[in-house]
This record gives structure tokens, sequence and C-alpha cells, in this order.
């Protein structure tokens, strides 16, 4: 067997089911129970300081 139909036939099968795996632990970790006070927060960062402009933190 060639390398190229070797690699070939890795990439059309295993590459696929690892990215296809991969694909499915990305959706099952964003919507895991516990996640939606996280992405709620991160969802608001742009109106946190509505009524005036953020204070600067002192840096040390």
């Amino acid at each position: 067997m060639e390398t190229y139909s070797l690699l070939r036939e890795i990439a059309d099968s295993w590459a696929l089911l690892a990215l296809f795996v991969f694909f499915i632990g990305v959706v099952v970790w964003a919507f895991r129970p516990g996640s939606r006070d996280v992405h709620h927060d991160t969802a608001n960062i742009p109106f946190r300081h509505e009524d005036k402009p953020a204070q600067q933190e002192a840096r040390t």
C-alpha cells in the first residue's frame, strides 16, 4: 500500500470520527448543567456600567 493511500484512508475514516467526537464534546460542554450563569454573566459584560464608566482599579 502506498503512503498516500494509507494516509488518505486514515483521513477519510479516523480523522472524520475524531473531529465528530470533538464537535459533540464541545456541544456537550457548552450546554452542560450549571453553565447558564457563566454564559449569562459573559453576555451582560457590555451592560455592567450602564450609568457611568467603570472605575479604574489601582495598580500596585
